[in-house]
This record gives structure tokens, C-alpha cells and sequence, in this order.
């Protein structure tokens, strides 16, 4: 079965689109990515986005809701199309939408006991009525029903993708926020363990967004940072956030360490006179030291290290990495043969075939829930399409 995934990270950076052929086998379904690219949402739709956690209302997060879902819809079809593939060849889109908040932590409603939620935007019922394939969507909101913080969700894939018999791994997302899944040698899907570290990319591309008045939205592979030497100070200070003292299971967003967390780091950095290479180089120790304190965590047991998402392409941000986590071995999953950058959408492909099959896709160790769930809200298309419970 021929299947996409679509994502877009707490970076909001763009969609990222991957086509996935999915071969059932006896132990576990056999993954191929077949097409993948990102498309970058229009920098007026991006700047709303961004803002849409802290600033947004009703009327602007309900036509935020429709517009995303018009360019997941897009991404998806320009995507079909230069694999040189109809929408009749894809059975199954898993869509993860635009997370615009995220409240893992339980509000205690009146009459209604503790109550955690989450939002994404891309309206699935768009994303199905422009393709005519059937959309599964809303991956996060039954495993929060279950009593889970609802992410992360990708330790699953990672499991199915990155097991292995010999040693016990890391596998490290370098996302809008960073977050780790151990993977003991030998061990089942019940024994992995995951959660989010904190900012990453959202963090590294906020300060340069910001110290450039918008003219550059990222360091374009890490070059700046390079350049920069770590401020000691400065990377204590960063180190003193509660996030980092709360354990596992936990998750984190734009919430949290959105804009006025980047603006409070910039203030601090500007009353201390850095440049921006310092900031930077700085911020990636920070973001290497909260992966170092995963590992032990995981009291240690961390043999090799494997890195995916954006922050791959930040040499600065991986040199950082090595200097903290040497000896370890730390690789890409590009070295594994599975591209860093589609992994993300290539997951929610996965999660989306498994939610067919009604096979559940949430990890209870990694998220908390009471028990495992089949995860999403399935939208038909225009081929019918059986869920096998």
C-alpha cells in the first residue's frame, strides 16, 4: 500500500510531505520512502501561524484551520505528482497537522474532573475533498484521552525503523522542540522511553528571525554558530528553566518556549553584550547539554546516537552534539538509510496505515496513557477504504 504523510513542526518552516510504500510482513510492516520534499508555507500564512499560539482568536485560528489544510492539501498533490504518481496510486494520507498549542499538563475543570487538550490546524476534511484520498488526522487527541501528555508520537516508528539487537540507542530529534527515544538492545515496543528535551530549531531560528528584523529565518548550516564562542553565563542560565528539572513522561511546544521565551533569551544575550555567533553557539550547547541529560536519564546505557530532523544540517549544532555525548557514536538516520528530514511525515504515514489495520500506535511508556489506542479521525476520500478492528 502506497501511503502519505503530512507534518509541520513546531518550527513551522514549511510542510513536510513524504510517500511511503508499506509491505505487511510477520514481525513488522516493511517501510520504503519512495518521494519526499518540504514546501514552505507563504511567509504571511507562516507569520500568522507563529503568532496563532499567543495572539490568535477565534475567527483568525478558524480560517487558519481551513488555509493550512488548503496548503497540506497542495503539498500533497505537488508531491504525487513529482513522483510521477496519481492520487488513485496513494490509499491513504496520515496527516499531522499545525500544532498551535499543546496542554499536556491537566486543567482541573469544574464538575469535569483534570482535562489536557491539544490543537492542531490543517482541516483534514479539506485535505481528503482536494485529493479524494482518505485522511487520517488528530493523532494526539486519543492518546490524551487515554491519559497521555499526546506526543511524542514518532518513538513508534522509531521502534519499527531503529531496533536493534546489538546496542542500545538514542534516537534524537533535532525538530522545532528536540526529543529523544531510547531503544535498549533487544527490547519491545513496551520498553522504549521518550520525551521531549526542549527547544531546539524554534529556539536557533526565533533569535535569528528576530536579531535580523525578519530578512533571515534560519542559520543556514550553522555557519554563525561556528563562528561563536559558548557564554557560560549565558548557557547557565538557559540550563536553570523548570521544563529541564521535570521528569519523564513530558512534552513541550511553542507555548512554552515560543516567542517570549526566544525574546526573553534575546534580552538577556543583548544585556551581555554577545553578538549573534555567540548566541547561537551558545544555544546549541544548551540544546546538546539537554540531549547529554536525556542520556542519563537513561542511566547512561546510550551506546550509539542517531539524529534526525532540520537541525542535522547545522554543523554547529552537531559538533555540539559530538563534543557532549563523545564517546558515544552519534550518526544521522541518513547514515541508516532513511532521510532526517521526511522521517517525521514518513512516521505519520506509518500511523495512518496502522490506524486501518486498527492496530494501536501510541507508546503508554513514552506518554503516559493508561493503555495502548488506535490513534487519528479517519476522513473518507473518494475510494472506499475498510478499517480492520
Amino acid at each position: 500500500m502506497k501511503c502519505l504523510g503530512l507534518m509541520s513542526g513546531t518550527s513551522a518552516d514549511g510542510v513536510d510531505c513524504a510517500i511511503v510504500e508499506i509491505t505487511p510482513t510477520k514481525k513488522r510492516p516493511k517501510i520504503t520512502l519512495l518521494s519526499s520534499q518540504t514546501r514552505p508555507y507563504p511567509p504571511s500564512l507562516r507569520k500568522q501561524v507563529l503568532l496563532a499560539p499567543t495572539h490568535g482568536k477565534v475567527a483568525e485560528l478558524c480560517h487558519l484551520n481551513a488555509a493550512v489544510g488548503e496548503v497540506f492539501a497542495q503539498t500533497a498533490l505537488q508531491t504525487i505528482k513529482q513522483a510521477n504518481l496519481t492520487p488513485k496510486d496513494i490509499r491513504l494520507i496520515g496527516s499531522h497537522g499545525q500544532t498551535v498549542y499543546h496542554q499536556p499538563n491537566p486543567i482541573r475543570e469544574s464538575k469535569v474532573g483534570l482535562v489536557r487538550s491539544t490543537l492542531q490546524i490543517g482541516d483534514p476534511a479539506i485535505i481528503a475533498e482536494r485529493t479524494g484520498i482518505t485522511t487520517v488526522a488528530d493523532f494526539r487527541t486519543r492518546d490524551m484521552a487515554a491519559g497521555g501528555e499526546g506526543a511524542p508520537l514518532a518513538p513508534y516508528v522509531h521502534h519499527l525503523l531503529f531496533q536493534s539487537k546489538r546496542q542500545s540507542r538514542l534516537v534524537v530529534n533535532l525538530g522545532g522542540i528536540g526529543n529523544v527515544t531510547f531503544l535498549s538492545a533487544k527490547g519491545g515496543l513496551e520498553d522504549v522511553r521518550a520525551f521531549d528535551t526542549g527547544p531546539c530549531n524554534m529556539l536557533l531560528d526565533g533569535l535569528v528571525l528576530k536579531w535580523t528584523s525578519g530578512k533571515h529565518q534560519m542559520d543556514r548550516n550553522g555557519r554563525l554558530g561556528r563562528r561563536g564562542q559558548c557564554h557560560d553565563s549565558l548557557l547557565k542560565t538557559l540550563l536553570s528553566h523548570p521544563y529541564l528539572e521535570k521528569r519523564p513522561p513530558k512534552s513541550t511546544g511553542r507555548e512554552e518556549f515560543g516567542d517570549s521565551y526566544i525574546k526573553g533569551v534575546l534580552r538577556q544575550a543583548k544585556a551581555k553584550r554577545l553578538s549573534l555567533e555567540d548566541i547561537l553557539a551558545t544555544c546549541c550547547a544548551f540544546v546538546a547539554r539537554t540531549i547529554l541529560d536525556a542520556c542519563e536519564v537513561f542511566h547512561g546505557n546510550v551506546e550509539e546516537v542517531i539524529c534526525g530532523g532540520g537541525g542535522v544540517k547545522n554543523f554547529a549544532l552537531m559538533e555540539a552534539l559530538r563534543k557532549e555525548l563523545e564517546p558515544r557514536v552519534v550518526g544521522t538516520m541518513d547514515q541508516l538509510g532513511v532521510d532526517s528530514k521526511a522521517f517525521e511525515a514518513l512516521a505519520f504515514a506509518v500511523m495512518a496505515y496502522q490506524t486501518i489495520q486498527g492496530i494501536p500506535a501510541n507508546v503508554p511508556s513514552v506518554s503516559g496513557a493508561r493503555h495502548a489506542v488506535v490513534l487519528g479521525a479517519v476522513v473518507p476520500g473518494k475510494t472506499k477504504i475498510s478499517i480492520r478492528l
